[in-house]
């Protein structure tokens, strides 16, 4: 069984604010960015046990060619994404969402 995908309000927020960003650096980079978003993702969906804890049971993958962190928990029905985190954010602003 796959399971569900959930993200919170404010790491969609997150996703949507950087790929403006992107957007606005170089023509196709935000297309690039959320093909790597998309990856780590699926990543997850594949294996979510795989990924080292991030604090407490939220786990974190690393973003293939941007410095970005997923943040995400899980049980047997679903996976909730926590932060799409720009890695020199301060930790403090995803943990305040548990």
């Amino acid at each position: 069984m796959e399971l569900k995908i959930r993200i919170h309000p404010k790491a969609e927020a997150e996703f949507k604010d950087s790929i403006i960003w992107y957007k606005n650096q170089q023509k196709g980079l935000e297309q690039e960015f959320v093909r790597c978003i998309d990856e780590a993702i699926e990543k997850i969906k594949r294996n979510p046990e795989l990924y080292p804890l991030a604090h407490k049971n939220f786990r974190k993958i690393i973003v293939r060619r941007f410095p970005f962190v997923v943040i995400y928990e899980f049980d047997e029905t679903s996976i909730r994404i926590l932060a799409i985190f720009h890695s020199r954010r301060n930790p403090k602003i995803f943990k305040s969402r548990i």
